[in-house]
């Protein structure tokens, strides 16, 4: 097995665990690259609604879409994850993915922030069916990123046990604060 990088570690779980045409939310869009996924995974049947604060992640998705021939499969959405629940029923999603941060070589200053973040999975796991999953890419350092690391691991950690399971994994032998994949299914 080679997948040592998080997203590629958490796109091998979501591959084993999810529910093939559903309906997927990515909840940090970034450049595209959960997006694509989904809308792979979505089908033509399926659909992904995937939402950013910033204009330019919106700009990198669609012409990612667009060339992987996946445009028709998502909704994209330019507001904050923490307002999910206005797009989606509540028990309506198969699977939502978070890659917290910020996005890759944009601007550090503009980041997901522990306060929304929070919001955002609680409203996140409201939307759950039961058996759907949330993949959580957790990035901590710079200026935000040790106290959203830490609010949502608490966050998580208070979730009733007869309701989720909530399964934290880490780089045990890495340096400089590596990220943490996080899932969570939901009973």
């Amino acid at each position: 097995m080679k997948y040592s990088q998080i997203t590629e570690w958490c796109h091998e779980i979501i591959r084993t665990q999810a529910k093939r045409e559903g309906l997927y939310i990515d909840a940090t869009m970034g450049k595209g690259a959960d997006t694509a996924f989904l809308c792979e995974l979505a089908g033509e049947q399926g659909h992904v609604i995937a939402f950013d604060i910033q204009e330019v992640a919106l700009d990198y998705t669609k012409k990612r879409l667009e060339n992987e021939n996946l445009i028709g499969r998502a909704e994209l959405i330019l507001d904050g994850h923490e307002h999910m629940a206005r797009y989606a029923g509540e028990k309506t999603v198969d699977l939502i993915c978070f890659n917290f941060g910020y996005l890759p070589g944009g601007n550090h200053e503009i980041a997901t922030r522990a306060e929304t973040s929070v919001q955002a999975v609680e409203a996140g796991l409201s939307l759950l069916k039961s058996g759907g999953m949330m993949c959580l890419c957790i990035y901590s350092g710079g200026d935000t990123g040790f106290e959203e690391k830490n609010r949502l691991m608490e966050y998580l950690k208070n979730l009733p046990a007869k309701t989720y399971t909530v399964i934290v994994n880490q780089y045990f032998n890495r340096v400089n604060q590596p990220p943490i994949p996080v899932f969570v299914w939901k009973s």
